[in-house]
C-alpha cells in the first residue's frame, strides 16, 4: 500500500489539505497526517484540523510521496522548519515524489527541488524567489519527473487526483473521480 505523509503547519490552507486528504484515502493511499507540533491545527480560515500524530514520531519512516498543503502563514512555517527541508531533500535523493500546492512550492525550492524543473504555484509565490534554473508555468497542475506543483485551492482536486495517479495507475483515479460528478468528468461523458 502507498503511504503518504502530509505535514500540518498551522496557517495551512484547510480547502487544499482537506482534499488531499480525502481523495487519497477514498483510493486507498495510507494518509498520515503530522502536525509540527502538538495539539490540534487552525487552518487559514479557522478550520480546526486533528492531526494524526507529530512530525518528530514519523520522520524516520518510510514513505512514498510528502504532500505540502499551502496557505499562509502554513507555508511559512513548512519552510522556516528545517525538519521539512532534510525531508524533502531526502526524499529526493531516495527518488520518491514530493508534492506541493498554492504557496508551498516556495518550500520545494527553499529545499532546492525546483533547481532545473518546470513548477507552477499560487501566482507571485515563484515568480518573488530568485529562481534562474526553474521554468514556471501557468497551468493547475505541473510534473517534473517526482515533483509535482499545483496552483491553488481550485485546482486542489485536480492536483490529488494527480497524485493518486502516479502512486496507484489511472484505473484508482478513475475509480476516484467518477463518483466525484466532477462537470465534464462524471459518468454520462467519460
Amino acid at each position: 500500500m502507498a503511504r503518504v505523509l502530509v505535514p500540518l503547519a498551522q496557517g495551512c490552507e484547510e480547502l487544499e489539505a482537506v482534499t488531499i486528504i480525502d481523495l487519497l484515502r477514498r483510493a486507498g493511499i495510507e494518509v498520515v497526517t503530522a502536525g509540527l507540533e502538538e495539539g490540534p491545527v487552525q487552518c487559514s480560515r479557522g478550520v480546526v484540523l486533528v492531526p494524526d500524530t507529530t512530525l518528530d514520531r514519523v520522520l524516520s519512516e518510510e514513505f512514498d510521496m510528502v504532500v505540502l498543503p499551502g496557505g499562509l502563514p502554513g507555508a511559512d512555517h513548512l519552510q522556516n522548519d528545517p525538519r521539512i527541508r532534510e525531508l524533502l531533500q531526502r526524499m529526493a535523493r531516495q527518488g520518491r515524489y514530493t508534492a506541493a500546492i498554492c504557496a508551498a512550492p516556495k518550500v520545494l525550492a527553499t529545499a532546492g527541488l525546483l533547481e532545473a524543473r518546470q513548477a507552477t504555484s499560487y501566482p507571485g509565490v515563484l515568480e518573488a524567489m530568485d529562481l534562474p534554473a526553474t521554468r514556471l508555468l501557468d497551468r493547475p497542475v505541473v510534473i517534473d519527473d517526482k515533483v509535482v506543483t499545483s496552483r491553488g485551492p481550485g485546482t486542489a482536486m485536480d492536483f490529488a487526483l494527480e497524485l493518486i495517479e502516479l502512486l496507484l495507475g489511472g484505473e484508482a483515479r478513475r475509480q476516484v473521480e467518477e463518483p466525484l460528478m466532477r462537470p465534464g468528468h462524471d459518468r454520462a461523458t467519460a
